[in-house]
């Protein structure tokens, strides 16, 4: 399985290069499943520089994270209840309630699917320009983290 990966992901830079990175990542903050971490750590592994790939993965994030929120805000909750379990909205809207911005960070960083937070900021009417610095603060660690781990390993 890793070996495909690492074809796929090596195959996607070789063809996309910075581009690619981006449009995975813009696209998995809206809907998509594929996370653009893989991506991100072959691009840096098959040479792409660890900084312009985790600053281009985090702004393709928060760009599609807006376009969620956006999503989130003018669907509103019944549309996204037929995608999202409903004990998993009751988790974003408790996590929201209590945490704010600090939610979008946490699920920015964790494997919580951080599509379904940018949706819920929408819906929850959570501040932009929160979102927004949550969503960059949370990605951008992340993605260096893993453009990093990818430089390293294109060094074994």
């Amino acid at each position: 399985m890793f070996e495909t990966l690492k074809s796929f992901a090596e195959e996607i830079v070789a063809d996309y290069g910075y581009i690619g990175i981006f449009l995975v990542a813009f696209t998995e903050s809206i809907i998509q499943p594929v996370p653009p971490d893989p991506f991100i750590t072959g691009g840096t592994a098959f040479g792409l520089n660890v900084i312009t790939a985790a600053i281009i993965a985090a702004i393709g994030s928060v760009l599609g994270g807006i376009v969620g929120y956006f999503l989130g805000k003018f669907l509103g909750e019944p549309f996204v209840k037929k995608f999202v379990k409903e004990k998993h909205y009751e988790k974003g809207e408790l996590l929201f309630r209590k945490y704010g911005i600090w939610a979008v960070i946490i699920a920015g960083i964790t494997p919580i699917p951080f599509k379904v937070i940018c949706w819920l900021a929408g819906i929850f009417e959570m501040p932009l320009g929160g979102f927004i610095l949550g969503a960059f603060l949370g990605r951008f660690p992340r993605f260096l983290a893993m453009a990093f781990l990818g430089q390293y390993l294109g060094h074994l």
